[in-house]
């Protein structure tokens, strides 16, 4: 009788145990899957805490926004800082976030924002008007704080720009005096990049700031593996929603195909960069959905019009832009990109609708290599990205399609794959002849496009945003222009004349504007992705 009693309670025990191991399958509520950084969360599963696992197709380059463009970086710090203005959750119309209220001067000049009273830092220290003060004078330190320059007009010869001073004018009250009026300046204010930062957390760090952030957002930085994760936990005291999960993982996983059926075992919850060709896959799979992403962006092949050589000639970048065949280029995006012809896409006020594309004639390329003196053709290199992004999901493709169409025009193509990191820095050196890259709108303003990507006050080496180096003085005054006037109607005319001559000088073969889709479990509920890029993720749910 004894001896069965044992063994009856072996057999309870090992049911038990079977019990709680098939109860450990899904990644949404925080336990270990392959693939994960490898803690025991088992501990997380018991108390019912909810982990986003975000998969994604490259690391982020550093987390102290001021510092980088690229949006995997600048997805992470949105989650972690909050800035002055926010973005309505599916527009780039402003509300109130650090600042309640603000007014303006009738002249433009003068902007005082009332600010909240009730905020701590990550770190336990107060957020007031000397804090904003703080990170706009460090922002005006360094030609390195690079989003402030293309936005404010900043250079190394006036690192402020058009902000003449920043003045704590109330223990909440902050006040701003530009040197000329500036039309996007309030939806400026509300990009990622001029996330406000701890003070104190970036005298302590010095250069390791960088690795170290500390904001006031929505998620509290955790740890972060470099080329594997980034762990951020829910701000219980945050002013705004607090977040409906407990942590948020951003996972590393470079190789399209992986990342997916990393979400199809469900090991990750959202992944980005997902290839065109899955996403019927993922629509007609019962445990996933599709999510599209509103359109705000182009991608580009840029010719570096400041090298000696043939792409120093306008007619050579007429000529290259007729002898590729974007419809056929498109087709590899499969549906989820439009051609694009101008800098801006067409979602933006301003757009010039009236501008012809080149089109795709071969012998009419010829006859202008020909007549530019270089009827022989050339050799060229084009640098190209090794990871996916939303503006150009197959990089390496997309580069070998073109490679085969200019060898038609005797143009014979060295493609130069970099990882993210290494591609940006390349560009912005300017060691290439032609590269691909893109652009997502930071704050839906056309000058967020055509300032930033190709006036001659960006294309400065080290930290070109303008990476055709294209600089052409009338457009140059026709941008100034833009910035300063407030009639919005007027503004509108200046950018139709300017992409009129952006299109006639050809420094770019745009190439697509999209829809980036992003494929998620159908637990995920709430996700709204905004046409800017990013967005933070406190409003999104993991039904269980």
């Amino acid at each position: 009788m004894k001896k069965r009693s044992i063994l009856a309670l072996f057999g309870l025990l090992f049911i038990l145990l079977f019990i709680s191991a098939c109860s450990n399958n899904t990644s949404s509520t925080g336990e270990e899957s392959e693939g994960s950084d490898g803690e025991d969360q088992t501990t997380e599963e018991a108390s019912g805490e909810k982990t986003l696992i975000f998969g994604r197709g490259a690391d982020s380059i550093q987390l102290d926004p001021s510092k980088v463009t690229d949006g995997e970086s600048i997805y992470v710090t949105n989650q972690i800082y909050d800035t002055l203005v926010r973005y309505q959750e599916e527009s780039t119309e402003v509300k109130p976030a650090l600042a309640t209220e603000w007014e303006t001067s009738e002249d433009g000049l003068t902007w005082t924002f009332q600010l909240r009273d009730d905020i701590k830092f990550h770190d336990g220290t107060d957020f007031n008007a000397e804090s904003v003060v703080f990170n706009f004078e460090r922002w005006a330190t360094s030609a390195e704080y690079i989003y402030y320059g293309y936005m404010f007009g900043a250079s190394e010869e006036d690192l402020g720009g058009i902000i003449e001073k920043v003045e704590a004018t109330g223990d909440y009250e902050v006040t701003f005096t530009l040197s000329e009026s500036n039309a996007p300046f309030l939806q400026t204010l509300a990009m990622p990049p001029f996330g406000i930062a701890s003070p104190d957390a970036v005298e302590k760090h010095g250069e390791d700031y960088f690795k170290n952030p500390v904001g006031t957002g929505p998620f509290v930085f955790e740890e972060w593996l470099p080329d594997e994760s980034i762990t951020l936990s829910k701000n219980e005291e945050y002013f705004g929603e607090v977040a409906n999960v407990d942590k948020v993982v951003f996972r590393t996983i470079p190789d399209n195909g992986a990342r997916f059926m990393e979400l199809q075992s469900g090991s990750i919850d959202l992944m980005t960069g997902l290839n065109p060709q899955d996403i019927q896959t993922a629509e007609d799979d019962q445990n996933l959905q599709i999510i599209r992403r509103p359109s705000m962006n182009v991608s580009y092949l840029a010719m570096n019009t400041d090298k000696e050589g043939p792409l120093s000639e306008k007619l050579v970048r007429q000529a290259i832009n007729l002898a590729i065949d974007k419809e056929r280029l498109i087709s590899l995006y499969e549906g989820i990109g439009k051609p694009a012809k101008n800098p801006l896409p067409p979602s933006l006020w301003g757009y010039n609708d009236d501008i012809e594309d080149y089109g795709y004639d071969v012998e009419e390329a010829k006859a202008l290599l020909a007549e530019a003196g270089y009827a022989d053709g050339f050799d060229i290199t084009l640098y190209t990205f090794a990871n996916p992004r939303p503006y150009m999901p197959q990089p390496k493709v997309s580069a070998q399609a073109i490679q085969e169409m200019l060898k038609e025009i005797n143009v014979n193509v060295e493609i130069i794959e970099n990882d993210w990191d290494t591609h940006l820095n390349v560009t912005e050196n300017g060691e290439h002849d032609m590269a691909f890259l893109g652009w997502t709108g930071d704050n839906g303003d056309p000058d967020n496009f055509l300032y930033v990507l190709l006036d001659k006050d960006n294309a400065k080496k080290g930290s070109a945003g303008n990476i055709a180096f294209y600089k052409n003085d009338e457009v140059h005054d026709l941008l100034k222009q833009a910035q300063s006037e407030m009639d919005q109607e007027k503004r509108t005319e200046l950018y139709l004349k300017a992409q009129e001559i952006i299109h006639e000088d050809a420094p770019w073969f745009p190439i697509a504007h999209t829809t980036p889709p992003i494929a998620a479990s159908k637990n995920i509920v709430n996700y709204s992705p905004h046409p800017t890029g990013s967005e933070p993720f406190n409003l999104l749910d993991i039904e269980q």
